[in-house]
């Protein structure tokens, strides 16, 4: 068993319920990447010796995160910690691009795909008027038919003329003429997901979702694409390469 798992013991003074408490405390090692996907939780007699909790606590812990996505139970073999994708943060690249190359088949559930006047907002973050059309695409991004992230991006049509050239990559997309984008930078903020956001990824309400914002630029600096994505917090962890700082 691993040592870290001890951390998973409730607060005894706390008034949270308490396998809310050891729900909590499990889901941040996950996250944290105490635990490998793949690992085998320890059996519920072997918690219950550890956390001193109930084995009916223990139960109920362990199935709010299997409902979260984050543990998975095979019945005869145990509960394991859910797949995790580690994503680099530091490649401009599509979430298509990303699913073939772990060997999965992206798809999409077309949620808006049209062309409309961009908000204000938009029009700032594009550096376009607010006369100038653009390309609106919003969909739930699926890799080997499990819905990961949901993607809400915004085009100008100089970049992209129609919302019908796009099969199932935006980049590839623009790639065909001539806007694939070389550089880029985006956000990434914790947050929960809506009730609406849950039944699209087909998460709990309120469970974890990574929020980001990605714009990119032409060699020139033009802007071409503005994206605001959800992705689930369960699924994908971003990671990034650090370098010794000269002083």
């Amino acid at each position: 068993m691993p040592l870290k798992l001890e951390k998973i013991g409730p607060d005894w003074d706390s008034s949270a319920p308490l396998y809310i408490q050891l729900a909590n405390n499990l889901r941040k090692i996950i996250i944290a990447g105490d635990v490998s996907s793949g690992d085998v939780l320890p059996s519920e007699r072997k918690l219950t010796e550890l956390t001193g909790a109930s084995r009916v606590t223990i139960r109920k812990a362990i199935e709010k995160l299997i409902s979260e996505g984050l543990l998975l139970r095979r019945r005869g073999a145990g509960t394991f910690v859910a797949h995790q994708i580690e994503q680099s943060g530091e490649e401009l690249t599509g979430f298509s691009s990303d699913a073939e190359y772990r060997g999965e088949s992206p798809t999409s559930i077309w949620l808006v795909r049209t062309i409309a006047s961009p908000t204000e907002e938009e029009a700032a973050q594009l550096q376009i008027s607010m006369t100038t059309q653009v390309v609106r695409l919003g969909r739930v991004r699926l890799a080997d038919g499990e819905p990961l992230a949901i993607e809400h991006a915004v085009v100008p049509t100089s970049m992209l003329p129609a919302p019908d050239l796009i099969e199932n990559s935006l980049y590839q997309a623009l790639e065909k003429n001539g806007n694939r984008p070389v550089r880029g930078t985006q956000k990434l903020c914790a947050s929960t997901a809506s009730p609406t956001e849950a039944g699209l990824l087909s998460v709990a309400a309120g469970s974890e979702v990574l929020r980001i914002e990605r714009y990119t630029y032409l060699e020139d600096g033009t802007p071409v694409e503005y994206t605001r994505s959800a992705y689930r917090g369960d699924k994908y962890v971003f990671v990034s390469e650090l370098h010794e700082c000269i002083d």
